[in-house]
């Protein structure tokens, strides 16, 4: 019996085009699993999770907008 994975989305996003490729009613549900795997992570590592967390959904929207890496993002923290 083969494992079901929480990330199923996830798992099939390498690169920004295939983020790009996925419809809008399922971003939602991809920025869910990106948060799943960021506080899977951060929970074996360490490390700060809160920031990380409040900026999914503009990440995604980013990505998916823009047309990453040829646009260039730049984060002002």
């Amino acid at each position: 019996m083969t494992a079901t994975s929480k990330t199923p989305l996830l798992d099939q996003v390498r690169i920004p085009a295939d983020l790009r490729a996925l419809r809008p009613d399922l971003l939602r549900q991809f920025a869910d699993e990106l948060r799943t795997e960021t506080i899977d992570a951060v929970s074996v590592t360490g490390g700060h999770l809160g920031a990380g967390l409040g900026v999914v959904e503009l990440t995604v929207a980013l990505h998916y907008v823009f047309n990453t890496p040829d646009d260039r993002l730049i984060w002002d923290v």
